[in-house]
This record gives C-alpha cells, structure tokens and sequence, in this order.
C-alpha cells in the first residue's frame, strides 16, 4: 500500500502542477490587460507552477473591480444624492479666455475621458508644506458647523496627526457628522495605529481595504492615494500631503518632506466631495447624501476645474490620458514637478515628441529621495528624455514630494498621482485640472523659485556616471513595473 503511494504521488503533484498552469495562464491571458505583465506571470506559473499560481492568485487578481461590480448599485443611489450632478454645466469653449483657445481641444479630451463636467467660477490657493497648509486645513475642521469628509493615505500618530484628532473630536462634539478614510496600507505607518485613538475619541473611522488576512487585502499596491478633505460641502483641500509631522518644516522635523497642498471652493468642490463619498461607500456601504454633504455651490473665483478620478477600476487610465493629451495640445512650454518619475515607454514618447516639437519641457525632480530604490530606477530612464531635449532639474533636500504639471501658463494638474506605475496603474488617485492665467502663473512663480535652488543634470553627466552605478539603476529599473 504504502508502495503504490510512493509510486502514485509524484505523478498526481506533476499533473496536479500542469493543470494548475495551464488554468492560471488562461487567466492571465484572459484578464491581464497589460501584454507584458501577462508574459511575466505566464512564465513564472510556467516555471514554478505551484509556487507561481500562488503568486498570482495573492498579487495578480484585481478582487477590486469584483468589489467595486458588487456596490455598484450603491453608487448608481449615491450618485442619485448628490447635488454634484445639479451644478451648472459648462463646456471648455465657455470658460477659456481667447488668448488659451488652443487648450479648448485638451478640455474635450478631458469631457470625454471623465464625463465630468468642467465647473467655473472656482476659487484655488496654493499651500506650501505643512505649516501652511495644516492650519488651513484645521481652522476649517474647526468651522465646520455640519460636515467633515476627511480621506488620507498617511495619518500618523505623531504631533500632526494629534493636531487633526484634536480638531476632529471637537466638531464630533459640536454635533458635526465626521467621516474619516485612511488607506489600509497608510494607517499602519506609525505605531500604534491613529485608528485606534480615533476610535477611543467617538470619531467615526475606517480603512480602506484592510484586513489581517491576505487573501482580502491582496496587494500592497492598488491603494487608496487619495488625499481629500472637504467641510459642509463647501470648502476642500486636495493636493499630495499626507498627515504626518515631516511636512511642518518650522518645527526641524527629523524627517523633513516639502509639499503642496490646495484650497479650494466654488462648485468643484462637489467633485471632491463626491470622491469621498464613493470610497466611503465603497468601505463602509454607508450613502452620504442630501444637502449637509453635498450643499448647492456658487460661483466664487475665476478659476475653471474639475475633479479627474483614476483607479485599478473602470477609472483605470484616466490620468495617462490626461497627461498625453496636455503634452500634445502645449505649445510653449511643459513644467513638472514629481517625486517619482517612471513614466512608461508612451508617456516618455510624448515628452520627447512634445520637445522636439519646440515645447520647452522642464521636469523637476528631488535630488534626494525618501526611497532610495525608486531613485535609482529613475536615474537609469532619465537618459531617454534628455536625449531629446527635456530638461531635468534636481531639486536639494529636504526631500520635495510636491506634485503639478502646468501647460503653456494657462493650465495646471494637481493632486495625489506620482508620474510611476503605482499611481497610474495600481493605486486610486484623485487630480483636478484647472484653467486659469492668475493661479497658474502663481503656480509658475512657485516652479521658478524651485528651479533656481535646482542643478540642471545632463544626458552627459548621467552617462559619465560609473559602471557600477549604472549597473545598480539599470537593476532597480527592471523592477520599474511594480514600483
């Protein structure tokens, strides 16, 4: 007996094996959108059959679209709540002045890609780190006389985030109703968890996609990158800060990290407010509605904008469109500011076309990085689009995480999305575009003082750069799909 089992078993797990590839890679030939990553898992399952199915079933399948099928009736009732769908609608043609006309075709683009109308009358200001933003951020926390809608990737339990708890348990106790978001991955930053001390303090809280075990929180990627805070549906803030004490750059942190922020009001705020709404949904099934979360918004300033929503989901691609739209409609010159850059082989096309077009294209980068790993992946693809006359500029530290790309003085992008694979292709971000001469020209006063604290780096130093190094960022690089 125990014979005809040792003779019988390497020929069960061997067809065990081969059958366990072969259903794993029609999957993957089914579902992966991306040939290349297809390929990749197509080969592991094939080389490690077990070990690879594995792999692919924890990493590879995107469970969020599942979720995201299974609330969508939700969303179709969340959507039937909010006054977003009652502002007044306008097209691009209406709200361009005639000295930007030749961005009436990028507007278009964007219609199309979000079906999301553009708003005007806008009010935005910019907010420079922590020390300018925090407070803003807070007085309206502590004005708030009927709704907070507060989304974060990070909320330390540190000095920052202690500030935000504080103002948030006071607008509980006030009576106001408080929704606080924090991305699953995000909240386990500090120790311990800001969660638990939001709990003790009756502040309603939850985390997007967590869980203890992996089969129900799959990736480390595919998170919520949103930042997004929005008082009685009127007021907002959005931009690339998180919640945590490096951004108060007064204070000495120890780990210092610049950043920008935005305030906005006017009816664009509807569009933040409606993001929230769907991930809180999204997390929780509770429907935020009627007209405390989601009030009629008037005009208040000259800036036109709309929100762009990009994820793993039906949203996916949205910011790569946007992005090759605005590198072909400019005509004089392209600014960005990123602290990631690892765009992909279409994105690093449109740079290049867009450069030798005639377009003077900067893009500003940190000299120093908070991770060591992606900088060195990014110093291996620079050479792509300086041979084609980009022109890079690092920035010194502390590290700048700020992010905005600004078009030909008349339009700029700002938000939570890195220009890399994991903000264009695995994480939900939140950017909105606006069109306005006066706030982006305040936007290129700040991009001018950037540059001049920059060195510019050439296509010639990052080739005189030795073997080793090149070798090491040329590694880093092929890990460029999942960074």
């Amino acid at each position: 007996m125990f014979k005809l089992v040792s003779d019988v078993w390497p020929y069960a797990i061997g067809t065990l094996a081969v059958l366990l590839a072969l259903g794993t890679s029609a999957h993957i030939v089914l579902y992966k959108r991306d040939a290349r990553a297809a390929v990749g898992w197509v080969g592991m399952v094939m080389v490690f059959p077990i070990a690879g199915a594995v792999l692919y079933v924890l990493l590879g399948v995107n469970r969020i679209r599942r979720l995201a099928t299974e609330l969508r009736q939700e969303r179709l009732r969340l959507e039937a709540n909010t006054a977003e769908l009652q502002v007044q609608r306008h097209s691009i043609e209406q709200v361009l002045p005639p000295e930007d006309t030749h961005l009436t075709a990028l507007g278009r683009l964007v219609d199309r890609v979000t079906r999301i109308p553009i708003t005007a009358g806008n009010d935005v200001r910019l907010l420079v780190n922590g020390d300018a933003a925090y407070p803003a951020m807070l007085e309206a926390i502590d004005g708030a006389q009927h709704t907070v809608a507060l989304s974060t990737y990070i909320f330390d339990n540190d000095r920052a985030g202690m500030m935000f708890a504080d103002a948030l348990e006071r607008a509980v106790k006030r009576g106001v109703e408080v929704r606080v978001l924090i991305d699953g991955v995000g909240a386990l930053y500090s120790r311990p968890s800001i969660t638990k001390e939001l709990e003790q303090r009756n502040i309603p809280v939850a985390r997007f996609l967590h869980s203890l075990f992996p089969w129900r929180m799959p990736f480390l990627n595919l998170r919520t990158h949103r930042k997004i805070l929005v008082t009685d549906g009127c007021v907002g803030f959005t931009g690339g800060m998180n919640i945590r004490e490096g951004h108060l750059l007064e204070s000495s942190p120890k780990s210092p990290v610049q950043d920008i922020h935005f305030r906005f009001e006017g009816p664009v705020v509807a569009h933040l407010t409606h993001m929230f709404s769907e991930d809180w949904a999204f997390t929780t099934r509770e429907i935020l509605g009627g007209p405390k979360w989601f009030p009629l918004l008037n005009s208040v300033g000259k800036v036109a904008a709309r929100g762009v929503v990009d994820g793993p989901d039906e949203d996916i691609g949205k910011l790569r469109w946007v992005l090759h739209g605005a590198l072909a409609r400019a005509e004089h010159r392209v600014r960005i500011m990123t602290p990631y850059f690892l765009p992909d082989a279409t994105l690093i096309t449109s740079l290049n076309v867009a450069s030798l077009r005639g377009v003077d294209v900067q893009i500003v980068l940190p000299a120093v990085s908070n991770l060591r790993f992606v900088k060195w992946a990014s110093d291996a693809e620079l050479w792509q689009v300086l041979a084609h006359g980009c022109r890079v500029y690092l920035s010194p530290g502390p590290f700048d995480h700020s992010k905005i790309m600004l078009v030909d003085g008349a339009w700029a992008f700002v938000g939570s999305a890195n220009w890399d694979p994991r903000s264009l292709r695995l994480n939900f971000e939140f950017n909105v575009e606006c069109y306005g001469t006066d706030f982006v020209s305040e936007l290129d006063r700040f991009v001018d003082g950037k540059i001049r604290e920059c060195r510019e780096v050439t296509k010639e130093q990052m080739d005189a750069r030795a073997l080793p190094v090149k070798l090491r960022d040329g590694v880093a690089r092929l890990m460029k799909p999942y960074l």
